[in-house]
């Protein structure tokens, strides 16, 4: 148990090992009045009890606190202050502080144990109730049970035929994933047969679909404008921040979309992407398919300007 003593002038004249790691006080604390450490009002007020002894040399009990340590450790004291008794008078008080943690947690212990007897005892009569009544429903639920099953064994036959069908199904979906995965094959060809053509061609070529959003740019168009494909994909055409003036390209992407057979020639001034001016001369045909005219492709050719 942690222990303070103190003198009749109520200074400190000792402090044990188990009271300074309790309290957190050293060594240095011995001498000082107790008055000036926090001790002397924590975790129990202990001038008025000093006070009490001195007037009628008794021990007092200050019965038990809460105390938290300086690790953080939740503890239960009982605070005890006994007269050092020397010809009569007062030479120094004990301060015990009995850490009783233990007891008091058994003793929470043993009254949750009571109440939950208690309530297990109660629980327990109305359990032996409940089970006469599922006894009963327990043998009600064994004659549906075996009714269910008869109706579980025509089930499972019917899940057998079905079973056979799914694997039937099965079979057709492999055969249509092998027909779509070599589709797959051929349209990745296909594109890139098509790029290949469209990087030989000495033409910038832009694709645009009937909402004039970008949806081919090739490299002619990335090295004269200065934006790659991935810049500009799926974004509006006449929204591209380029040398080219697009939205004087509006018309004539209307009217190509509009008449869905004439090409449609354009010339215009523009910049390049170093900056030099050019002239741009080229076509806009309407993109022709099973549905109609699904969009407007634009070719365009770049010549230097006089003096550039």
């Amino acid at each position: 148990m942690a222990q303070v003593l103190i003198d009749s002038e109520d200074r400190v004249v000792a402090i044990n090992h188990e009271a300074r790691a309790l309290f957190g006080v050293g060594l240095g604390d011995v001498g000082r009045p107790l008055h000036d450490l926090r001790l002397s009002y924590r975790p129990a007020e202990l001038r008025s009890a000093i006070d009490a002894i001195k007037r009628e040399p008794n021990s007092v009990e200050l019965g038990e606190v809460g105390w938290t340590t300086p690790a953080g450790e939740a503890r239960q004291l009982a605070v005890r202050l006994v007269p050092l008794l020397a010809d009569g008078s007062v030479q120094g008080i004990s301060i015990v502080f009995v850490d009783v943690t233990t007891f008091q947690e058994l003793r929470e212990e043993l009254v949750t144990i009571r109440n939950e007897s208690e309530t297990a005892f109660e629980e327990l009569q109305s359990t032996s109730e409940e089970l006469e009544t599922t006894n009963e429903e327990l043998q009600s639920t064994n004659e549906e049970l075996e009714t269910t099953n008869e109706e579980l064994q025509s089930t499972n036959e019917e899940l057998e035929t079905t079973n056979e069908e799914l694997q039937s199904t099965n079979e057709e979906l492999a055969t249509v994933n092998e027909q779509l995965r070599e589709r797959t094959i051929e349209a990745v060809s296909v594109n890139a047969f098509l790029d290949g053509i469209l990087a030989t061609l000495p033409s910038s070529v832009i694709v645009v679909d009937r909402e004039l959003v970008v949806q081919l740019w090739n490299r002619q168009s990335e090295e004269l404008w200065g934006l790659r494909t991935d810049e500009v994909s799926g974004k509006h055409l006449l929204n591209l921040d380029i040398g080219l003036p697009v939205d004087e390209l509006t018309d004539p992407l209307r009217a190509c979309l509009a008449d869905g057979n004439a090409a449609v020639a354009v010339e215009l001034s523009a910049v390049n992407r170093r900056g030099r001016a050019i002239d741009v001369h080229g076509s806009l045909r309407p993109l022709q398919t099973s549905k109609g005219v699904a969009g407007v492709i634009v070719m365009l050719d770049a010549t230097p300007q006089d003096g550039q």
